[in-house]
């Protein structure tokens, strides 16, 4: 008898789902047996095919929709669409994000705004609608991508960090808010991950961190995919309001 696959059945939200981290757990979803509404902000052919090979290589359903985290409105038409399927929704990972880094004084009201429209109010906008949907079945898991950023305070990391620490205070308040209806709300806070956005990170910033973990490694996207695929599944069905590192010890380290 095949072993139940972790997320069997399930049908799950990645916002993010073209590269990096929102990808993998795309792809570590689907072969765990979820059907995934696979968001992006601009539709290309490269993700339907993705997720029109993944659908048919998983034997589950990958809907591709699309909009743009920093403008209400198309969020809203995204709600729609994502409604007009009629599928229950089990899960949602805010998992899109922008970084940014500079000093104080170099950060233009304009470029806040943008990091926290994208970082933060997209994210509360989407588990307002999704926790609505998710009431009506009394369950559902929300897990929302943070960082280390938001539990250090480094240089050039001000915005970027107030945006993602913004995440840890909503998970829990929501956690508290809709645990009597079954649904949870988890963060995870991965520090230096292997995604394109490490091009982006000084390269003695970038040993600095590496050497600082516990592990002398940093992560992969795989690694932040199985810990979303663990607080979605039914393994971590007593788990809420908790930010959980995935950092090789970076964070601890730091506070030593």
């Amino acid at each position: 008898m095949a072993e139940k696959r972790l997320l069997e059945n399930k049908t799950v939200i990645v916002t993010g789902s073209k590269r990096g981290m929102g990808r993998q757990m795309v792809t570590t979803f689907a072969e765990n047996g979820a059907n995934v509404i696979a968001h992006a902000r601009v539709q290309d052919d490269e993700h339907m095919d993705f997720c029109n090979t993944l659908a048919e290589k998983d034997h589950v359903k990958i809907i591709p929709v699309y909009f743009d985290l920093r403008n209400e409105s198309e969020i809203k038409n995204g709600i729609k669409t994502i409604r007009a399927k009629k599928m229950v929704i089990d899960g949602l990972v805010n998992n899109a994000g922008i970084s940014y880094t500079a000093l104080l004084q170099m950060t233009s009201i304009d470029q806040l705004r943008e990091i926290m429209d994208v970082n933060f109010f997209a994210p509360y906008i989407l588990s307002q609608y999704i926790s609505k949907m998710m009431l009506r079945n009394k369950k559902g898991s929300i897990v929302n991508i943070s960082s280390s950023a938001a539990l250090d305070g480094n240089p050039g990391l001000s915005a970027y960090g107030a945006s993602k620490s913004a995440l840890l205070c909503m998970t829990r308040s929501l956690a508290a808010e809709l645990g009597e209806n079954n649904i949870r709300v988890n963060a995870i806070c991965p520090g230096v991950t292997a995604t394109d956005m490490i091009n982006d990170m000084k390269d003695d910033i970038f040993r600095i961190q590496k050497e600082a973990s516990f592990l002398k490694k940093v992560a992969t996207p795989d690694d932040i995919a199985n810990t979303a695929m663990m607080l979605l599944s039914d393994m971590s069905k007593y788990i809420t309001g908790q930010v959980i590192s995935v950092d090789g010890g970076i964070t601890q380290f730091s506070k030593r």
